[in-house]
């Protein structure tokens, strides 16, 4: 139970955390490269692509990080425990 829980919290704050680091590689994405901001595209660029990577790539990497975590801990104790 404790092991499905922190996966969870993982994943809403990698979800979170990735969310506004895709944005931010995003923003950056179009000031190096330069893209045209002609009818909004720099913006769907960022918030329609950068952003939803971001967002499932730190939900993944959150659940399986502290899912990982709270595992490997759960195990250690209960060697101690013997």
């Amino acid at each position: 139970m404790k092991i499905m829980f922190l996966g969870l919290v993982g994943l809403f704050f990698g979800a979170l955390a990735g969310g506004v680091l895709g944005a931010g590689l995003g923003l950056v994405w179009t000031s190096v490269f330069h893209t045209s901001s002609f009818e909004g595209y720099s913006g769907m660029l960022v918030f329609m692509t950068f952003m939803p990577i971001g967002i499932v790539l730190g939900g993944l990497i959150g659940a399986v990080g502290l899912g990982f975590l709270a595992a490997r801990g759960s195990s250690s104790a209960g060697a101690a425990g013997r």
